[in-house]
């Protein structure tokens, strides 16, 4: 890191929030229990997990990835069991997470919790405040742009 990370507290909460993410998948259990994914799988998966029933379409536009990228994706998470694709409204697909995925998902939450829980001890109240800014942060990061938008990203 270059500067003063007080200089510019947006880029710390990037730095370490790239960070963290890293340092949690290093500790992220692995086993015959957990169904491992590529990062594009993860991403897939989120949106999954948080928006069942979306058509491929939505999963690439929630994620910012290309839908070649999606339906690759989809099609390797559907080979490990973890997704389900169904016919949508039309002739549309809806996407669904499967048992296996909903399993693997609270094994691998349970286990972040104690990782970090361990980290953070009696930290519940300040934990649910970060969980509060970085939803609102991921919520803004992945809401369409709007047209004519050009901050600087300091509002």
């Amino acid at each position: 890191m270059t500067g003063d990370p007080e200089a510019d507290p947006y880029a710390e909460l990037a730095d370490l929030i790239l960070n963290v993410g890293r340092l949690i998948r290093v500790r992220t259990p692995s086993g015959p229990e957990v169904v491992p994914l590529t990062p594009t799988e993860r991403q897939v998966m989120r949106i999954v997990d948080l928006h069942p029933g979306s058509a491929p379409s939505e999963i690439a536009q929630r994620t910012h990835l290309q839908r070649t990228n999606v339906s690759t994706a989809l099609r390797t998470l559907q080979g490990k069991g973890m997704v389900i694709r169904e016919a949508g409204p039309g002739r549309g697909v809806a996407v669904h997470p499967t048992g296996r995925a909903v399993a693997n998902l609270a094994t691998l939450r349970s286990a972040w919790s104690r990782h970090l829980c361990d980290v953070l001890p009696g930290e519940r109240d300040a934990v649910e405040t970060c969980n509060r800014l970085l939803g609102r942060l991921e919520a803004g990061l992945t809401a369409p742009p709007t047209a004519g938008a050009q901050g600087d990203g300091h509002t």
